[in-house]
């Protein structure tokens, strides 16, 4: 009964120093870490093992989890603090295909053993408090810039994954994604040319 007391506590306190250790890391970096770590130790020693996922699948699965979840607050953000119904009409459209696609995504993630964040990256997190500080005047323009350069990325992310990825799901996934991407920059391209500077 000792004995069993004393490797619960042992075990407890390797948990708080790999913790500690990993306590720099944001949520996205520590999901890769996870994945990496995961896959190195039960696919490349061995070759084989229970876990042994695709690493470009969880690579951009984590990528495309962050991405998801920042539309989704900065979404929401809009709905806040957006002064036009064009830009609180797309952060509702973020929230509402954002969420569903990250549905997907976790349902997949899940299937396939990746860890997904549950928080959004450190550049993602700056950005919305970024936004969030700005006067309300000036939030729309803001946004809508923030929205443009972001939509462009993940098209770029969304169509170079296409290439790399192994798993037949992530590729349908990616293929049902990318006009979503693609429509959400060309509405937001338009809510841009609409804006007074």
């Amino acid at each position: 009964m000792i004995m069993k007391k004393l490797i619960i506590i042992l075990l407890a306190s390797a948990n708080i120093v790999i913790s500690g250790c990993n306590s720099n890391k944001d949520s996205k970096e520590k999901a890769d870490s996870t994945n990496t770590h995961q896959d190195s130790i039960h696919n490349k020693q061995t070759g084989t093992g229970d876990w042994a996922i695709s690493a470009p699948d969880a690579k951009f699965a984590v990528e495309a989890a962050n991405g998801g979840m920042a539309e989704v607050e900065l979404g929401k953000l809009a709905q806040e603090k957006g002064t036009s119904k064009a830009v609180k009409d797309f952060g509702k459209m973020m929230i509402d295909d954002h969420s569903k696609a990250n549905l997907e995504l976790k349902e997949l993630a899940k299937s396939k053993r990746i860890v997904l964040q549950d928080s959004v990256g450190k550049e993602e997190a700056e950005l919305k408090s970024k936004l969030a500080s700005i006067p309300a005047n000036e939030f729309d323009k803001a946004y809508i810039n923030a929205m443009v350069d972001d939509h462009r990325k993940d098209i770029a992310t969304f169509e170079n994954a296409r290439h790399k990825v192994k798993y037949p799901e992530m590729k349908v996934l990616i293929d049902k994604a990318l006009p979503m991407l693609k429509m959400h920059l060309a509405t937001i391209e338009k809510i841009k040319m609409q804006t007074p500077d």
